[in-house]
């Protein structure tokens, strides 16, 4: 299957499933981060089309002491982080999804990565708009981050064909211990 297959038959099972009480164990994330302590600036996203609720683990890290960022899509769709806390409020951007209303750029250490599909390389597929490809190529050039993709475990496929703009992630957790 090609990337567009692959991404419309898991958008659909994703759809149909009411995941959004399937959890991922927080501990298995501080697990990685203790292999590998590298900062305490998460950047996480806020879940939108089913994706994986990423919310409590946000607030778990926040109680924790770490700084916390969203995306914001900007000009030439070049994504960037922004501060954020649980108490903060969001906004609504062109595409229905929420987004911080700081303006303060933060660079994280730690990246929680949306995706629609994976293998068991960590090779995601994302919505197809290489947003993520790009700002973790962008952000790789200024420090050292870790990237944790988050999904379900109905989202790994065999194989994703990549390319040379694919940016393969370090980990990726799911709802199941493998």
């Amino acid at each position: 299957m090609n990337k567009f297959e692959i991404r419309k038959k898991i958008l659909k099972i994703r759809k149909q499933k009411n995941s959004n009480k399937l959890k991922i164990d927080f501990k298995e994330i501080l697990k990685i981060l203790k292999k590998k302590p590298i900062g305490k600036i998460v950047g996480g996203y806020y879940p939108y089309n089913n994706e994986f609720d990423t919310i409590e683990i946000l607030e778990k890290f926040e109680k924790l002491d770490y700084q916390i960022s969203l995306p914001k899509i900007g000009k030439n769709s070049q994504m960037n982080f922004f501060s954020w806390s649980s108490k903060d409020p969001l906004v609504i951007n062109k595409y229905g999804i929420p987004e911080p209303s700081s303006k303060k750029v933060i660079y994280p250490s730690i990246l929680l990565v949306p995706l629609v599909a994976f293998d068991k390389y960590c090779n995601r597929i994302g919505y197809g708009g290489g947003f993520y490809d790009r700002y973790i190529n962008k952000i790789k050039k200024k420090k050292k981050i870790i990237t944790i993709g988050l999904a379900y475990s109905f989202q790994k496929v065999k194989e994703i064909p990549i390319k040379k703009y694919d940016i393969r992630l370090n980990f990726v957790l799911t709802n199941k211990k493998d």
